[in-house]
């Protein structure tokens, strides 16, 4: 596996883990499950379902503009773009689990 994909893999989990980190925060929590399942149901429209983690990593590169319109027109919050790269990287985690290679 080549550097870009374990990098963006480190944003991945350092996204999961703020996530979880929110989970004391019980409102808040709810608000960014909402925002990553947004993000995660538009992921699986634009990779499709068989993809590698290097497609996925390409994609993680070109998210945040499509993620943007699509939390500020479904599920904004107060703050929410503050969240969107901790939104982003926790439903690119999520989602590495089905690449073809997520084992390697």
């Amino acid at each position: 596996m080549n550097a870009s994909v374990e990098l963006v893999r480190t944003e991945w989990d350092d996204g999961r883990r703020l996530l979880e980190q929110a989970r004391n925060q019980p409102r808040r929590y709810e608000q960014l499950l909402t925002q990553v399942n947004l993000v995660a149901d538009e992921l699986r429209k634009r990779v499709g379902q068989s993809y590698t983690l290097t497609e996925l990593a390409g994609a993680y590169h070109e998210a945040e503009p499509w993620a943007r319109e699509l939390i500020a027109e479904r599920a904004p919050t107060p703050g929410w773009p503050r969240d969107l790269s901790l939104v982003v990287a926790a439903a690119f985690h999520s989602y590495q689990r089905g690449a073809t290679d997520y084992l390697t």
